[in-house]
């Protein structure tokens, strides 16, 4: 299966199946020295994994991560970097009653057509399980931009449904986040949106809603012309997260609310910095970050797999009712968080290691 690698210069490919033996990746272009232990790692994986609430999957998963190379003495030693996570509470038989049925909007179908065969056993390499790969990968991206640049990546939810937060982007910390099961900052907001995912749960249904993500001390210059534009980069990264269905940078979509005139950000230069006096641009312009903040929102679709009966059809095309079994995420955005963090951490790695070869 092709499209398992992402990144040109700090590059991953990932490994492993929601339901099969361990689910992994590894990291090619890792720069030597850098300290890094599993603990590192195990921070964001905590984050992102499954049992840990009410309101998520209650698959009951450590996702302890074993470094199997790359590191010598607790420092990179430039070699591929092997990260593995083993599956320890797969319920397949869960998933017994859907290998002759097609869920709607999940990728059953699709993959069934492409390849001729699938994975029953809970989407295999379709389920957001191969995610926690990413963030691995993520969060030694994380701690080498960290080091180099003070580099800040921070997401949060911003909205589920039709429950909006009031965040400020400019000061939000992942200790503010983390606070909450749901990952909003915005206290109030927050429970509201518990209430009402506890309410879909209890229908056998699901909520989408909305991640927004900010990076904080950016370094000017980071991006490619013409095709390789930091923030095409970013869209293609956020956009190959399951469950994800739009992206938008900076004023995004509410741009066209605005005259050229009040869209553009104004330059000035402050103690010999330039800047900007708004940043509608999300930190970006021509595909190059100016030194703004970075923001972007990154929109959800409600979870695919629900307990609420459904029609659909069979491997035969017949119709069927399909009350979907198994543990799933009533609602995917508390455990998305740290997934959109590391795929803008993967991206930003890349771009970093990119300006510094033939910057």
């Amino acid at each position: 299966m092709a499209g398992n690698t992402f990144g040109t210069v700090f590059k991953i490919t990932t490994f492993g199946e929601t339901h099969g033996k361990s689910v992994g990746c590894i990291i090619d272009g890792c720069p030597a020295g850098l300290t890094l232990s599993e603990k590192d790692i195990q921070i964001d994986l905590n984050r992102r994994r499954p049992g840990q609430s009410d309101i998520t999957t209650q698959r009951n998963e450590d996702d302890l991560v074993t470094i199997h190379s790359g590191v010598f003495k607790g420092k990179t030693t430039g070699t591929p970097i092997m990260l593995q996570v083993k599956n320890t509470d797969a319920k397949s038989h869960d998933y017994d009653t859907l290998k002759d049925v097609f869920r709607p909007s999940h990728a059953d179908f699709t993959y069934s057509k492409k390849y001729g065969i699938r994975d029953f056993r809970g989407g295999g390499r379709a389920s957001a399980r191969e995610t926690l790969a990413r963030v691995a990968a993520g969060a030694v991206a994380r701690k080498f931009l960290n080091k180099k640049t003070k580099m800040e990546i921070v997401a949060y939810v911003e909205q589920v449904k039709n429950i909006k937060s009031a965040v400020n982007i400019d000061t939000v910390t992942q200790k503010e986040v983390d606070a909450t099961i749901i990952r909003c900052p915005d206290k109030e907001a927050a429970v509201k949106m518990i209430e009402l995912i506890n309410k879909i749960k209890s229908e056998g249904d699901s909520v989408g809603g909305i991640i927004r993500c900010v990076v904080r001390n950016i370094p000017v210059g980071l991006g490619e012309p013409v095709f390789d534009k930091l923030s095409a980069t970013l869209g293609h990264a956020i956009l190959s997260i399951p469950a994800v269905k739009g992206f938008e940078i900076g004023s995004g979509f509410d741009g066209i609310l605005q005259n050229g005139s009040e869209h553009n950000d104004s330059y000035y230069s402050e103690n010999g910095v330039v800047r900007t006096r708004t940043n509608n641009s999300g930190g970006i312009q021509g595909g190059i970050s100016n030194g703004e903040l970075v923001h972007f929102r990154v929109v959800f679709k409600p979870t695919s797999t629900i307990r609420k009966q459904q029609q659909t059809i069979d491997i035969n095309k017949n119709t069927v009712e399909l009350s979907a079994s198994g543990r799933h995420d009533p609602c995917v955005l508390p455990r998305a968080v740290p997934i959109v963090e590391a795929m803008a951490a993967l991206v930003l790695m890349d771009y970093y290691l990119l300006q510094k070869i033939y910057g």
